[in-house]
């Protein structure tokens, strides 16, 4: 017992500073004394988005207003919260991804009533020292306005967590997803034609983490402690980075229309540019809002051999689990359905007085959950044969039987036509009779595990 217990703290130790080292950067920067002005943090974007190739003419933009859309204020647990909950300054922002780009020529609209004034001082005040012809320059005009906003905010997409506890000693981690969307959209000026549209999306990470132990060491000596962070991702990041894609999506899609071109010296660099941004739309097609990847196309055709353990469980015991191989060959109804074939040879025995050589034959019907990504779990059910005999498998004396079973599994595409598998499966026998004695108020069963490759052969579905 003692030896149990230190495995479980060595355990949980390992656990608690396993959650901990993830989170290390926040946990050792803890901000105990105030800290100075600094130049405000990059995204992720940013420096794709200084690294474009340059314009051969910069284009002249006007920004009127780009803002929050949403009308949302911030979730609250202790009831109403009036905070927004994203930015008010999203034209600021727009305007900071423009010049970074250095694509644009940007043009101040959004305050132009108050240059327009100045403008006015400047008139009046300099016609008491110069000639009336002597005029301030016309303003600039721009040929394209950019138009849009933050459009969604979506709170709680994803939560979740995990936590172990053991004799007062653990620790536990929470997360919660929110989602901020964007839109923006090209406007020509003479014509009031909608040159191009880009929408885009940032998630932002919240996470927490508690440890904590609360026993007693010794009579009358209670030990306490405790510890734990938080990280919320600020909300501000995730509307800039998501703006400055927006922009620079805004630059390679006009590129590719022939909208607006680069220096004429920049042609490999285009070519590179428009090709990872092809894939880059590929990937964004096939990823869902919570981040999986539909990237996997199994075809309706494959064979899986299989390494299986059986468990069998009647009226005699204690059971013993015994090693046995196997394979299947599957067809594909449709991506989610599939009917399957299968066979493993094996044993069947308890510790004492029973032990049976056995050949089990299956036809299931399996549902799969995701066929399109590389992780699909499934669930399975259908009847098949058991045949059981002391002497060899193949003995044409043997006592066959038949059964009933439901499973589930799991299934992992290492390649485009090699996945792995693993599978766990309850098998129930029609009659109690499979053993040749009959006790108690339950049929003969039998567990059957699997492991194995999934080998893809060909056949394709219209997806």
């Amino acid at each position: 017992m003692k030896r149990i217990f230190q495995r479980t703290k060595l355990l949980l130790t390992i656990a608690i500073l396993s959650f901990a080292l993830q989170g290390c950067s926040s946990y050792f920067h803890q901000p105990t004394s105030n800290r100075n002005a600094r130049l405000g943090e990059e995204t992720g974007v940013t420096q794709g988005l200084r690294t474009l190739p340059p314009p051969s003419d910069k284009l002249a933009v006007a920004v009127y207003k780009f803002r929050d859309q949403t009308g949302q204020y911030k979730p609250s647990e202790n009831g109403i919260n009036y905070s927004t909950a994203v930015t008010q300054g999203g034209t600021n922002i727009l305007l900071k991804a423009l010049e970074e780009s250095g694509w644009f020529t940007t043009i101040e609209r959004e305050n132009v009533s108050n240059l327009l004034n100045e403008r006015k001082i400047i008139r009046s005040s300099v016609a008491q020292y110069k000639p009336e012809n002597e005029n301030l320059p016309p303003l600039l005009f721009a040929g394209i306005i950019l138009e849009g906003g933050i459009i969604s905010y979506d709170a709680n997409i994803i939560t979740g967590g995990a936590g172990l506890k053991y004799f007062g000693a653990g620790g536990s981690t929470q997360y919660r997803q929110d989602r901020v969307t964007v839109y923006l959209r090209a406007v020509a000026t003479k014509t009031g034609k909608i040159l191009k549209t880009i929408y885009t999306s940032k998630t932002i990470l919240s996470q927490s983490f508690q440890a904590g132990m609360f026993r007693f060491v010794r009579f009358k000596r209670l030990l306490e402690a405790e510890t734990g962070f938080t990280i919320n991702e600020p909300s501000q990041m995730a509307v800039t980075e998501a703006i400055e894609k927006s922009v620079q999506s805004l630059i390679i899609e006009g590129i590719r229309d022939g909208l607006w071109t680069a220096e004429a010296n920049q042609k490999t660099r285009v070519a590179n540019l428009l090709a990872d941004y092809n894939r880059e739309e590929i990937e964004s097609r096939e990823t869902n809002i919570y981040g999986a990847r539909n990237d996997a196309q199994r075809l309706r055709f494959s064979l899986m051999p299989t390494t299986s353990m059986l468990r069998y469980s009647g009226d005699y015991g204690p059971s013993s689990s015994r090693a046995g191989v196997g394979v299947a060959l599957n067809f594909g109804l449709t991506p989610h359905w599939n009917v399957q074939t299968a066979g493993v040879i094996g044993n069947f025995a308890a510790q004492e007085y029973f032990k049976r050589k056995v050949i089990v034959g299956e036809l299931n019907l399996q549902y799969r959950f995701l066929p399109y990504q590389k992780i699909n779990p499934f669930v399975q059910l259908g009847t098949g044969i058991v045949s059981a005999s002391d002497k060899s498998y193949f003995d044409s004396k043997s006592k066959v039987e038949e059964t009933i079973n439901a499973g589930l599994g799991l299934e992992y595409m290492v390649s485009r036509t090699v996945g792995i598998h693993i599978s766990c499966q309850y098998n129930y026998f029609f009659e109690d009779s499979f053993d040749l004695a009959s006790r108690g108020s339950h049929n003969d069963a039998f567990w059957k595990a699997s492991a194995g490759l999934s080998i893809y052969l060909g056949g394709r579905y219209k997806r």
